[in-house]
């Protein structure tokens, strides 16, 4: 199958081919139509077809025949833990959860919150909401109660699929607490909350609202799945943006099964039946996508890790994982590598494990740097794919699609259009920008299957968000340019753009000259209100374990790379050492939050941090 093929044909007639592509999947009521536009006018795929996603993802591979194949491999380091659950065994726990459900009044349509550590029963929770047309949504487990309050404010669930616990490394940390104070500040009371009891941590049950996991599956009676519409939601995602209100990505279920059943193959080039392994949680659009659908839905097993890529119990943990499971595609974020590489930068746990079974390493979440990048190739000898996507796609908008055809990579691109995503770069005025010249980056309608149609409950600001600011396109939000042989480099978020003395300057080029050099393990850089020149870039820099060299000597090399490779107007005369980044959970730097200590701004501490002490050390560091 060629890619320049496939992909033209995607873009000039993209309802014959996502048509054709609908046979990936098993249907009740085959769609004959393939996009039309909703009351809001906007494009929705298969408007005419009926399915059950949880019976593509469990069902019918119990029916081909496949039923003693493994669905999942659940590893969990921090408590000691694993199993391999068949997808017939999985079948029946959906089955009866979902019967669990239905007896507490959960029908079809009907929101039901998901907040859950790392472990298979949330597999189990979210299936059994598909299975009836119930529309999950899954909450970070560990959120903080406001977080996890204004989410259910938002979707009124009529039920809370919890535990009594996570584990962050050594630490439990008790969710029943955190679920109490949410329902008090929520707008909306779920009628019942159904409580995984985990030995690291007791509870004491609401009587009349808190039920035992283990008792309703054991009492309840299985159930069928039931048919929905394709354009029916599947489930909500929040968004967790740095400022305001969450926004709740809706994903429908058709055209969702059918583009995560092709990217299986089309992108990460897998074979039903293999082992793939998103190395992310099941709180992020990585790990909906990835750990939970698109392996079931295209007949692999799937990895589920209740762990960290160090301390767990060390650098070698991602190795150790792809051996025992013989994992043949290890998908995760750039930090998680960046991680690992700090705590062993010679690559000496990758030597004690057989990793054989691995056919290439896909990176996303956050942009891939070049000496990351490097780092693995040198040391793995493997494809390294740098792919790019978002929450509201819900896959790859472009990629080395290594199912199709594998293009020659480039250090800092992530490659080719996706099929289904006419990428452009325009500039503020909406005018395409030359070959190589930067731009926001937006993506031509109509958007292929699994994007968002709307925003849960506030469908004005999905279009004004999204649709308005460039009348016929898709703002992704996204900086960047596509070069003379039609790569896409993506640099970062449009804010991440600084002003100095009029020049516009990427951050993100600048991170990646910072983060060559040798002592560096990752890096930030801000830009800092200026009085003279309006913003100045600051750098934040962790160096490598080990790393003896002078830090007034790494500074003054920094300082002169970037000098060298952009030039005097950069401006970049500040580069500061610390011991650590602020990240979200999910892995990402929270370089506006960075931006207001910079600037000496009052900042309410992120929900999403993972670790609020960062804050105040690099408070001292400025």
């Amino acid at each position: 199958m060629n890619y320049h093929t496939e992909y033209t044909r995607s873009i000039e007639d993209p309802e014959g081919f996502w048509l054709e592509k609908a046979e990936l999947v098993d249907w009740v009521q085959p769609p004959q139509v393939g996009l039309a536009n909703d009351i809001e006018g906007i494009e929705r795929w298969y408007p005419d077809g009926t399915l059950n996603t949880c019976y593509n993802a469990i069902d019918r591979h119990v029916v081909a025949g496949r039923g003693d194949q493994v669905a999942i491999y659940y590893d969990s380091p921090v408590t000691q833990t694993k199993s391999a659950i068949t997808y017939a065994e999985l079948q029946a726990r959906v089955a009866k959860f979902a019967g669990a459900l239905a007896s507490m009044g959960v029908t079809t349509g009907d929101r039901v919150v998901i907040y859950m550590p790392m472990v298979p029963d949330a597999l189990v929770a979210i299936f059994a909401c598909a299975r009836i047309g119930a529309i999950h949504s899954v909450v970070f487990g560990g959120f903080a109660a406001s977080e996890l309050a204004v989410r259910l404010s938002d979707a009124a669930p009529k039920v809370i699929v919890t535990a009594t616990c996570g584990i962050e490394v050594s630490k439990v940390i008790e969710y029943m607490p955190i679920v109490n104070e949410a329902i008090e500040m929520a707008d909306h009371a779920p009628s019942h909350v159904i409580v995984l009891e985990r030995p690291e941590a007791s509870y004491t049950p609401v009587e009349g609202r808190d039920y035992s996991f283990a008792t309703v599956l054991e009492q309840a009676e299985p159930l069928e799945c039931v048919p929905v519409s394709a354009t029916h939601p599947l489930y909500i995602l929040y968004t967790s943006g740095t400022t305001g209100k969450p926004k709740g990505v809706v994903r429908d279920n058709g055209g969702h099964a059918v583009a995560m059943t092709y990217s299986m193959q089309a992108i990460y080039n897998m074979k039903p039946g293999e082992v793939f392994w998103a190395a992310s949680d099941i709180g992020w659009v990585v790990g909906h996508s990835y750990i939970v659908y698109a392996p079931l839905l295209f007949g692999c097993s799937t990895v589920l890790y209740e762990g960290k890529p160090v301390r767990t119990p060390d650098a070698g943990a991602f190795w150790r994982v792809v051996e025992e499971y013989k994992v043949k595609v290890l998908f995760t974020a750039p930090t998680a590598f960046r991680a690992v590489r700090k705590e062993d930068p010679h690559g000496a746990f990758f030597q004690q494990y057989n990793t054989e079974s691995l056919d290439a390493l896909y990176l996303a979440g956050e942009r891939l740097d070049p000496p990351t990048y490097h780092w693995l190739d040198e040391l793995t000898d493997l494809p390294i794919v740098d792919h790019w996507w978002q929450t509201e796609t819900g896959w790859a908008i472009a990629s080395n699609p290594r199912g199709l055809q594998s293009f020659t990579p480039k250090a800092g691109s992530s490659t080719m259009p996706t099929p289904g995503f006419k990428v452009e770069i325009l500039d503020p005025n909406g005018e395409p920008v030359e070959a190589g010249e930067q731009g926001s980056v937006v993506i031509k309608r109509p958007l292929p299957p699994s994007c968002l149609p709307t925003v849960w409950g506030n469908h004005t600001r999905f279009e004004e968000s999204y649709l308005n600011p460039y009348p016929g396109y898709y703002l992704t939000g996204d900086g960047g340019f596509i070069d003379h042989e039609g790569y896409i480099f993506i640099m970062g978020r449009t804010d991440d753009v600084i002003n100095v003395a009029g020049h516009r300057l990427s951050t993100g080029e600048m991170e990646e000259i910072v983060a060559a050099h040798p002592a560096v393990a990752e890096c930030a850089v801000i830009g800092v209100a200026d009085e003279l020149k309006g913003q100045l870039p600051l750098g934040l820099v962790v160096l490598k374990d080990g790393v003896t060299e002078d830090p007034k000597t790494v500074e003054a090399a920094l300082i002169q790379s970037v000098r060298a490779s952009i030039g005097a107007v950069a401006c970049f005369n500040k580069a500061v050492i610390v011991e650590r980044l602020p990240k979200t959970r999910s892995g990402k730097i929270l370089r506006a939050t960075l931006r207001k200590i910079a600037d000496g701004e009052s900042y309410s501490m992120p929900s999403t941090i993972e670790d609020p002490t960062v804050l105040s050390e690099i408070s001292e560091k400025l």
